[in-house]
């Protein structure tokens, strides 16, 4: 780190108040909080604006206390048998707060989403939570709450996907070539899936946490390593099979890159086009060659593929910046923000160098050659088990960081990290504000149904331009390990547009015709102006 870096680092370490980097370049950090306590290792975002983030009980104790009498009881625990401080915490993002929650059982790699209810489900974990199944509900006072056997198979590494029934699918994990349904209220066995162990690297495996996308026709686009399927888990069958990467490097644990379900546009045409986008990654060894101290330069290459054509093939870009262990988090106005992770080596306790320190915005509709743009650095590493979740106010929470098998604060390379950032896309920018609609009406948390009419009405105090309003609709992920469960983007577009008074106008959209398209449950709605958005409002989709 240069010495102005360390500087900085200083300054914002201790700084008593939130502060923000200035910057001329697109986007700006601001320091959140020095230490939450805990490091971030998982995160999701609830519709009562609250973030529920937390690590693993095994790191040893964390510097946040549990209330008086509370305390996680483990005989397996290799730190400590007996923890009373928190590993998982609540941040109010509104209030910039938080508050300690408790854990009954390891949560470390576990996976997760949000039910159509709005509560959070998450499942598996290591030891003693490998079988759990923990529901947290977002209210005031709330705790997690545990099943022991929630779980038919241990689940550690695992993909969870919401799905239209309402119910969520818990696909691989370590040593799982399957997969399951939650809650156990219609089936209750696992499903076998080869493709998991086809895909998987002998002493290596590259094929955990695979990439899971409900496709536009209710199957599921499954990407593991270098390849994917397109499977009906309803009938347990696999109805396509894709083409591997062009190179056949592996993007999937611990060759970790990140991918994303590009926006879905057109929503009423009577056929709509779903992408995927995977970036970043580490080539074929390196795992095992950072094991040994050789820390190989990361992909930096995506690959990109219309997963709804009958025959798909993929189509390389190439990223300004290499990067493994990233994260991609869809932006309100349909781009994609890739943040986190590092120039060299692989996912895995100090297996990773040469933070990467500066985001990159992908534009997706733009033509091939001129999709990335490299954005404004933050002067924090964060390296293996960070996060990153889109907010309602469209920034970026950024946390989490530790490439370590406890916590570890002092005498390495890239220490613990527990404090929370924020990052500024451009389009929050001041000079944007007269472009910024601003929602009046429906008010947040209104109930809105599939297939029909939405009414939207906002306010902009600058000059309109009206075919550049758009409204989209974003599914708030459950973010952990360099992929984003459940994140899904609707552009609900702009059907008709009016004046109805001075610098206030109403939008007519279509709701989105099915689960296929969007699961129900709890969605950040917002309205789009020449690429600038609105703060988003909260809708319930039944």
């Amino acid at each position: 780190m240069s010495t102005l870096c360390r500087f900085l680092f200083s300054l914002l370490l201790f700084a008593s108040q939130p502060l923000i980097l200035p910057t001329a370049a697109d986007g700006r950090w601001q320091l959140l909080q020095k230490s939450i306590g805990i490091s971030s290792m998982h995160m999701q975002l609830l519709k009562n604006d609250r973030v529920v983030m937390y690590d693993r009980t095994d790191f040893g104790p964390s510097t946040l206390p549990l209330a008086s009498g509370k305390c996680h009881n483990d005989p397996t625990n290799t730190a400590v048998q007996v923890d009373c401080t928190a590993h998982s915490v609540e941040y109010d993002v509104l209030s910039n707060k938080f508050r300690a929650l408790t854990v009954q059982s390891n949560v470390w790699c576990s996976s997760g989403g949000v039910m159509p209810d709005g509560k959070l489900v998450q499942t598996g974990g290591f030891n003693d939570g490998e079988l759990r199944v923990r529901v947290f509900s977002p209210c005031e006072s709330c705790d997690w709450h545990e099943t022991p056997n929630g779980l038919a198979a241990k689940r550690w590494y695992a993909t969870n996907h919401v799905l239209p029934d309402g119910r969520q699918i818990v696909v691989g994990g370590r040593e799982q070539f399957n997969y399951e349904f939650v809650p156990k209220n219609i089936a209750a066995d696992t499903f076998k899936l080869h493709f998991l162990s086809e895909t998987k690297e002998r002493g290596v495996e590259n094929n955990l946490y695979p990439f899971v996308f409900l496709n536009v026709d209710g199957n599921l686009f499954i990407f593991a390593n270098n390849r994917a399927i397109l499977l009906d888990y309803v009938n347990n069958k696999v109805v396509k099979t894709y083409p591997k990467i062009p190179g056949g490097e592996p993007r999937s644990y611990p060759s970790t890159g990140s991918a994303v379900l590009l926006p879905l546009k057109s929503l009423t045409a009577a056929t709509i086009q779903a992408e995927v986008l995977v970036c970043g990654g580490a080539p074929k060894g390196s795992f095992v060659q950072a094991l040994q101290g050789k820390f190989v330069k990361a992909l930096d290459t995506c690959a990109r593929i219309s997963i709804t054509d009958p025959k798909p093939k993929w189509v390389m870009e190439t990223m300004p910046l290499a990067r493994v262990m990233g994260d991609m988090v869809l932006l309100p106005n349909g781009k994609v923000l890739v943040i986190n992770g590092a120039r060299s080596g692989s996912a895995g306790w100090e297996l990773g160098r040469d933070p990467v320190l500066n985001p990159v915005l992908y534009m997706p509709d733009n033509e091939i050659e001129s999709r990335f743009k490299i954005l404004n650095p933050t002067n924090i590493p964060r390296m293996y088990h960070s996060t990153a979740v889109l907010l309602r106010d469209g920034r970026v929470l950024v946390g989490g960081s530790n490439p370590h098998a406890y916590y570890n604060f002092t005498g390495v390379l890239y220490p613990t990290e527990l404090s929370l950032e924020a990052f500024y896309p451009g389009y929050l920018d001041a000079k944007f504000n007269n472009l910024r609609p601003t929602i009046v009406a429906p008010k947040s948390m209104s109930g809105i149904r599939y297939s029909k009419k939405l009414k939207i009405q906002v306010v902009i105090t600058g000059e309109v331009t009206l075919n550049l309003l758009s409204v989209t609709m974003v599914s708030p992920a459950f973010n952990t390990h360099s992929f984003s469960m459940n994140q899904r983007l609707l552009v609900l577009g702009n059907d008709k547009v009016m004046a109805s008074g001075e610098s206030t106008y109403k939008i007519e959209v279509m709701t989105p015709g099915s689960g296929n398209l969007a699961p129900a449950g709890f969605y950040l709605l917002f309205v789009v102006h020449q690429d600038i958005p609105s703060q988003g409002i909260w809708v319930h989709l039944k």
